[in-house]
């Protein structure tokens, strides 16, 4: 049991390392040794081996979540939550063009979340938050971070996929935003990761841009949120793919550092 423990350590060790040289663009980690940990870099679209199992993550997760009664409750009040955004939320009924509501998945109980602006096509097609290009790199973030998906908790800001996947009209966000700020009390993070403008502009209630937000410090108390809920802005993921500069890659690990640090995580060394 012990030596099955310490394989996972250093399996999840070694993923980390990885994941941080390919977000800040060096190799310093022995990918030739190692690449069979996490994979090939090379793909950029979900494959139905990757959707298998990050099926069975989340299998994982929901008997994880079995084992905690305060997991359990919370994940019971997110189900019922979800139920009422279906049947209640303007955009649902309205939203042209929309396979599959994307309500949020992860740990229901997670010191960390992160906040997205609304479903893309895959996303849409699988009825899951961040499992598209986005999605992968996104993975990679968390786990260059030492963490799991299923450790943390995903959602987005709009729960339906917006024609084209365009930028969130206010009317929309108006209408999507309280089952967010619910969801959030539910889950009761430490700290939030806003994914891009739309949801940083709305967690901030600000007109400021994210180049200008990220890597500072908010709380989202105009909101009638907690207070003790810290708030990171940082670039998208989708931006980062549109931007994959070393500039914007030191920038966003830089961000993820503030956020490992303020949850009392090791900060790895970035060279």
């Amino acid at each position: 049991m012990l030596e099955m423990e310490e394989k996972n350590r250093v399996t999840r060790a070694a993923k980390q390392m990885i994941e941080i040289d390919r977000l800040l663009g060096v190799r310093r980690a022995p990918i030739a040794e190692s690449c069979s940990l996490v994979g090939s870099a090379s793909s950029e679209i979900c494959s139905v081996d990757e959707v298998r199992e990050t099926e069975k993550e989340t299998e994982a997760m929901v008997e994880y979540a079995g084992n905690n009664p305060v997991r359990v409750e919370k994940a019971k009040r997110l189900a019922e939550l979800c139920e009422r955004h279906n049947r209640e939320c303007p955009l649902v009924k309205t939203m042209p063009g929309y396979t599959n509501v994307v309500f949020g998945e992860g740990d229901p109980n997670a010191r960390l979340m992160f906040i997205g602006e609304a479903p893309g096509a895959d996303e849409d097609r699988l009825g899951r938050p961040f499992v598209g290009r986005a999605g992968k790199l996104l993975d990679k973030m968390i786990v260059a971070m030492g963490l799991k998906r299923e450790e943390v908790y995903i959602c987005n800001l709009l729960k339906v996929r917006p024609p084209n996947n365009a930028t969130p009209t206010p009317e929309q966000v108006d209408q999507s935003s309280p089952f967010l700020v619910e969801q959030v009390g539910i889950v009761e993070p430490q700290v939030i990761v806003a994914l891009g403008s739309p949801c940083a502009k709305f967690l901030l209630q600000t007109k400021e841009g994210i180049t200008n937000l990220r890597g500072r410090w908010f709380t989202p108390g105009l909101l009638g949120m907690s207070s003790e809920i810290n708030v990171m802005p940082t670039f998208h993921p989708a931006y980062l793919l549109r931007a994959y500069t070393p500039e914007n890659r030191k920038k966003v690990w830089s961000d993820l550092c503030e956020v490992m640090e303020r949850l009392g995580m090791q900060v790895p060394a970035a060279g």
